[in-house]
């Protein structure tokens, strides 16, 4: 089974995580940020894979260093389960509609890091998620995993749709 534990520890966060990349999309997450915790329930729902996250963040500071380093934290996580990488399609894509928004996502496990992330956001928040944490994830969530992860927003009117949509795409 490819499954690893990660944990990462610094000045502002202590992250425990768990994955079972051939789990059935089972989640436990707690990152304290509500709609994050709703984010990544749907990333693991809809990739099909168990993941368990206990996060704790410098949330009084504000939600930078929670957001970012479960992006990274998660990208080394899916890395180390991956293993060599044997066996699996290395590049694929995903077309995702949601409601009134359209979001296309293309990961390439190159091993060369790198993101395209092409979404605007009409609002500061979802819920109380910062809307422009989005991409600070998937910046640390490539660079970590090493892929080469390109995300377009096509439209949408809800900043809502469009974020779940993106977690859901990748």
């Amino acid at each position: 089974m490819r499954t690893a534990e990660y944990e990462r520890i610094t000045r502002e966060t202590q992250i425990r995580m768990t994955i079972n990349l051939d789990g059935q999309g089972q989640s436990r997450i707690d990152t304290g940020i509500g709609f994050f915790d709703h984010l990544l329930e749907n990333f693991a729902k809809h990739g099909l894979v168990d993941l368990e996250a206990d996060i704790k963040g410098d949330l009084h500071v504000d939600q930078h260093h929670t957001v970012e380093d479960t992006g990274i934290a998660l990208g080394e996580l899916i890395k180390k389960a991956l293993g060599d990488k044997k066996g699996i399609a290395r590049t694929g894509f995903f077309i995702f509609p949601m409601d009134e928004s359209l979001v296309l996502s293309s990961l390439d496990l190159s091993g060369r890091p790198y993101l395209v992330f092409q979404a605007q956001f009409k609002h500061k928040r979802v819920g109380e998620f910062e809307t422009h944490l989005t991409e600070d994830f998937f910046q640390g969530f490539s660079s970590a995993l090493g892929a080469n992860l390109h995300i377009r927003v096509d439209y949408g009117r809800s900043d809502h749709h469009k974020i779940e949509a993106i977690f859901k795409s990748v």
